[in-house]
C-alpha cells in the first residue's frame, strides 16, 4: 500500500470539497432560482468536464498552467515555482474537473424546494439572508451533501487530469490512482489490487450515500 499516495489523495479530496462547497452552494442556488438569458449556455459550460475526456481536459489545463501562459507566469512570479506539476496546480485542476459534480446536485437540491415555502417565508417578512439560512440550506442539504460526496469520490479516482497536470511526484502529486497505474506497470499486482479494492470500497460507499440522499429528496417532495 502506497500510504503517501493515499495521503495526497485524501488531502486533495478534502481541499477540493472545502473550496467547492461555498462556490457550489452559490452557483447551484443561483441557477435554481434565477432565470436569465444564456442560462443554458452557463449550465452547459459548467457541465463540460463531464463529457470531455480527462486527457483532453488535462491537456487544456496543462497549457493554461504552463510556464508560457499568463497564469503560469503569474504564479511562478509569486511563488517561485511552476504551477504545473505542483500540488497547487493539481488542486486547481481538481476544482475545475469537479465543478459539475458539485453544482448539479446542489442545484437539484435547491430546485426541489417548493416555491410556496419560499414565498410564504418572504411574505412573513424574513430577509433574503434569513430565508437562505432557515429555509434554503436546511431543505437543500441532501443535494449539498451529495455534491460533496461525489466530488470527494471523483477526486480519489481521477487519473487523466491528475497525471496530465500533476505528473507523478511522490508525496506531492502522486495520488492513489496514479500509484495503481505504476504498480500495474511494474507487474506488482498485489499492491495494485489492494489499492484498487480500497478505491472500489470508497466509491461504493459514496454512491450508496448519494442514492440514499436522492431517495430522501424524492420522499420529501412526493
Amino acid at each position: 500500500m502506497d500510504w503517501s499516495a493515499l495521503a495526497v489523495s485524501l488531502k486533495l479530496g478534502a481541499l477540493t470539497v472545502l473550496v467547492l462547497l461555498p462556490l457550489g452552494i452559490v452557483c447551484g442556488r443561483a441557477l435554481a432560482f434565477n432565470r436569465f438569458q444564456g442560462k443554458g449556455f452557463v449550465e452547459a459550460l459548467l457541465a463540460l468536464p463531464l463529457v470531455l475526456p480527462p486527457t483532453v481536459l488535462g491537456y487544456y489545463l496543462l497549457v493554461a498552467f504552463g510556464g508560457n501562459s499568463p497564469l503560469g507566469q503569474l504564479w511562478q512570479g509569486i511563488s517561485g515555482h511552476p504551477l504545473a506539476f505542483s500540488f497547487e496546480g493539481l488542486l486547481l485542476a481538481s476544482l475545475i474537473a469537479n465543478i459539475p459534480f458539485v453544482v448539479q446536485p446542489m442545484q437539484r437540491g435547491f430546485e426541489a424546494i417548493a416555491v410556496e415555502i419560499r414565498e410564504a417565508a418572504a411574505c412573513s417578512g424574513l430577509s433574503p439572508w434569513r430565508v437562505f439560512l432557515t429555509i434554503d440550506l436546511p431543505l437543500a442539504w441532501p443535494g449539498i451533501v451529495t455534491g460533496m460526496v461525489l466530488a470527494f469520490a471523483h477526486t480519489l479516482g481521477e487519473f487523466g487530469v491528475v497525471l496530465m497536470v500533476g505528473g507523478n511526484i511522490t508525496g506531492e502529486t502522486r495520488t492513489v490512482a496514479v500509484a495503481i497505474y505504476d504498480r500495474v506497470q511494474a507487474f506488482d499486482n498485489n499492491s495494485a489490487g489492494i489499492m484498487s479494492v480500497l478505491l472500489l470500497a470508497l466509491s461504493l460507499l459514496a454512491l450508496s450515500l448519494t442514492y440514499f440522499l436522492s431517495a430522501r429528496i424524492g420522499r420529501r417532495y412526493a
